[in-house]
């Protein structure tokens, strides 16, 4: 049979007629599934945002970039049902097998565990969690869960905002002599925010200094995402900057946002051959949106995917924690 296909159940009634019993049939329709999920949009962003606040967790996945940007790639299709939101897409390591992210909301873990796991018995399919915070593992274990796998190269570096926008201390020595190089070196640069008249320009500079992750199929998404972004940057409500030098003009942009205590850097572009204009934008960045928002504890600057040029990029800040990722099985 067909998945899709719709399944009769056949009543049997008896019926007393003239001396002898006759059977009434009656096709009694599947009970539908009481998630129905559906495409994930960019004009879903300010219906799904409330629900990113609820999950007690930093990692990047319950934020419209780590959501929106990456749609595509994992297959997002959504669900909101008893004020709780459903995402289903596939396993970060594996985009064959289906998943689904922590549901978040008014239902408690177990209730929403439980719909799921009905949900997948009807679609007759395994039910797999995908990007699943430490915090939720136990208590899905709790609930029978049978297998946790922790998803390497998927971790989240979390840093300590003070330290990113002083670049104080022996550990960040470095860092702080390749911004001190950049200021010395280009005089009369600029950081400003990133306004829509500045779009066109730093769309130039994107297409023309893009390098590319050594994983391609991330690459080719990550790219059409950022472009994405910046033609839609009202729709996903992101802050950003830009650092601009009078000989080469624009070097270096970001993109962020702020949920809760944590801004999250979803985009980080740099002219590579222009030395220190990713410590510096990371610096500056980081110094505004503190400033902006003076209750900003920590700054996530998300994943290496297991690419090693972002893995030492970021180990080399230091982060203050790594937030670990699992793939959770019932």
């Amino acid at each position: 049979m067909k998945k899709n296909a719709q399944t009769i159940y056949i009543m049997i009634t008896p019926r007393q007629n003239a001396g002898y019993t006759t059977a009434v049939i009656t096709a009694r329709p599947r009970r539908e599934s009481q998630l129905r999920f559906r495409p994930l949009t960019l004009s879903d962003v300010d219906k799904l945002r409330p629900f990113f606040s609820q999950a007690c967790c930093r990692t990047c996945d319950f934020t419209v970039g780590g959501m929106f940007m990456w749609t595509d790639y994992f297959d997002y299709t959504y669900c909101i049902f008893n004020d709780t939101l459903f995402i289903k897409g596939v396993t970060e390591d594996d985009v064959t097998r289906p998943a689904f992210s922590i549901p978040v909301g008014k239902m408690g873990i177990e209730e929403s565990v439980n719909i799921l796991l009905e949900h997948c018995r009807r679609e007759g399919c395994e039910l797999i969690f995908s990007a699943v915070p430490e915090a939720y593992v136990a208590p899905l274990q709790a609930l029978g869960a049978k297998s946790v796998e922790k998803l390497e190269g998927w971790s989240d570096y979390l840093y300590d905002a003070q330290a990113l926008a002083t670049l104080s201390g022996k550990k960040l020595n470095k860092k702080r002599n390749h911004v001190n190089r950049f200021e010395a070196e280009n005089p009369g640069y600029t950081f400003e925010p990133l306004t829509p008249d500045l779009l066109p320009a730093v769309r130039e500079f994107f297409n023309a200094t893009h390098l590319p992750l050594s994983k391609p199929a991330l690459a080719d998404i990550e790219r059409a995402q950022v472009m994405h972004v910046l033609d839609n940057l009202d729709a996903y409500g992101f802050e950003g900057a830009v650092l601009s030098t009078p000989s080469d003009g624009i070097v270096a942009f970001t993109l962020g946002e702020v949920k809760g205590d944590t801004l999250y850097t979803h985009i980080e572009k740099m002219n590579h051959e222009v030395v220190g204009a990713g410590e510096t934008v990371n610096k500056l960045f980081a110094a505004m949106m503190t400033e902006r928002q003076p209750g900003l504890i920590y700054i996530n600057r998300e994943e290496d995917v297991g690419d090693p040029g972002l893995r030492h990029a970021k180990e080399s800040y230091h982060p203050s924690e790594l937030l670990d990722k699992y793939n959770v099985t019932f």
